[in-house]
């Protein structure tokens, strides 16, 4: 049977802890499919098509390259569902389909659209994220809609697009992905809710 791993994510830039989350993916799943996505539940700054760019870049930037991952744009959707139809009609019927998710949305699941809908058609695989602890009742709420969940043992990489956006955390970023900022302008001025001014 073909194990795919199915990794969306909304990173405002992608940084080196997504490219770790890959690396261990493409050891354990035979496929990894990537798209970069809008979510509902955040304001993004940056567009789209500037996150899909710097995913690309990330991902070709792998060390050694890994040909089992592969970017898939057009399964784009903000229904997550919609989604995993999509990646159905690409694949053939002896596969397994798992949805990777930081343990940061874990608590958004109950809300997703047609959720016991989407927990029918995959598996669950939870990604620690440092600073957001996996909490039994947020497992058990899950699992009670149908989840079939596993937690990947792996930690991540203790950095975030956030932290690069509020901080300029060079260190969060791979150097394809910062010389894409540099050449196109972005996060130049962030706008905080805490500030008068924005900061630029």
């Amino acid at each position: 049977m073909l194990k795919i791993a199915l990794f969306g994510t909304s990173a405002d830039p992608p940084t080196a802890g997504h490219q770790t989350i890959l690396t261990w993916l493409s050891e354990h799943y035979d496929r990894v499919v990537v798209w970069a996505a809008n979510n509902p539940f955040k304001s993004h700054q940056t567009l789209l098509e500037h996150r899909v760019a710097m995913l690309q870049l990330l991902i070709a930037d792998m060390n050694p390259p890994r040909r089992n991952i592969i970017l898939q744009q057009e399964l784009s959707s903000f229904r997550t569902l919609e989604t995993v139809e999509k990646a159905k009609l690409n694949v053939g019927e002896d596969v397994e389909l798992t949805l990777i998710i930081g343990s940061d949305l874990l608590n958004q699941l109950p809300r997703w659209y047609h959720i016991e809908e989407l927990l029918r058609q995959v598996q669950l695989l939870v990604v620690p994220r440092p600073g957001y602890a996996i909490d039994e009742s947020s497992l058990s709420g899950v699992q009670k809609l149908g989840g079939k969940i596993a937690i990947a043992n792996l930690i991540g990489l203790d950095v975030s697009s956030t932290a690069y956006r509020e901080n300029k955390d060079l260190q969060a970023l791979t150097a394809p992905v910062v010389n894409y900022i540099h050449q196109k302008h972005l996060y130049e001025c962030q706008d905080t809710s805490k500030k008068k001014f924005p900061i630029c």
